[in-house]
């Protein structure tokens, strides 16, 4: 199993770097970060049926489409998604290497009520774009910073390492069962 990992948080030494470090730590699949800094401004010029993508937008799809899931961490700014984070995403709506791929969203803020705004926002964004998110795989994480340590970059809280696991091991059996159709997800009256 292969996992792609997005990192809303471009900081060195961030706390939602921790987390990803750590939650892949606590798989064995085999995983890559994309380098989502890497991209251009989402321009639909530049997207339009027949152009070439610019090479980092390329590279990005190629990585979504060779993954079996997709791991998105992200911080909350001004109770939103990070600009580069959904910029990233802007770049995969009009193509189709998201669609049904069984992805995770973990957020994690200092605050003690967590990144619940851009947990949310990221949820609805994906389901728009008709990704597989797994709910079992997803995790507001509140107070996180005591609970990483910044000397070796990690989460070092036993009940949110096992919160991570648990995420991971739903990430992982998502990817076991057969793919579903988006359009078979949703409910018509």
């Amino acid at each position: 199993m292969k996992i792609l990992a997005l990192n809303g948080s471009l900081r060195a030494r961030s706390s939602n770097g921790a987390v990803l470090r750590s939650a892949l730590a606590l798989t064995d699949a085999t995983s890559a970060t994309a380098d989502i800094a890497a991209l251009p401004h989402f321009d639909p010029d530049q997207d339009a049926e027949g152009a070439t993508p610019p090479a980092p937008v390329a590279a990005l799809r190629r990585a979504v489409a060779d993954a079996d899931a997709v791991l998105i961490v992200s911080p909350e700014y001004a109770h939103g998604v990070p600009g580069v984070l959904k910029n990233a995403l802007d770049w995969l709506v009009s193509s189709a290497e998201l669609l049904g791929k069984p992805t995770a969203v973990l957020t994690a803020s200092p605050s003690p009520t967590g990144a619940a705004h851009a947990h949310e926002q990221l949820r609805e964004t994906l389901r728009m774009m008709s990704a597989g998110v797994i709910p079992d795989a997803c995790r507001d994480l509140t107070a996180i910073g005591p609970k990483t340590d910044q000397a070796t970059g990690t989460v070092t809280d036993p009940a949110t390492l096992q919160d991570l696991r648990t995420a991971l091991a739903a990430l992982t059996a998502a990817t076991a069962r057969p793919a579903q159709s988006p359009n078979s997800r949703l409910a018509f009256p």
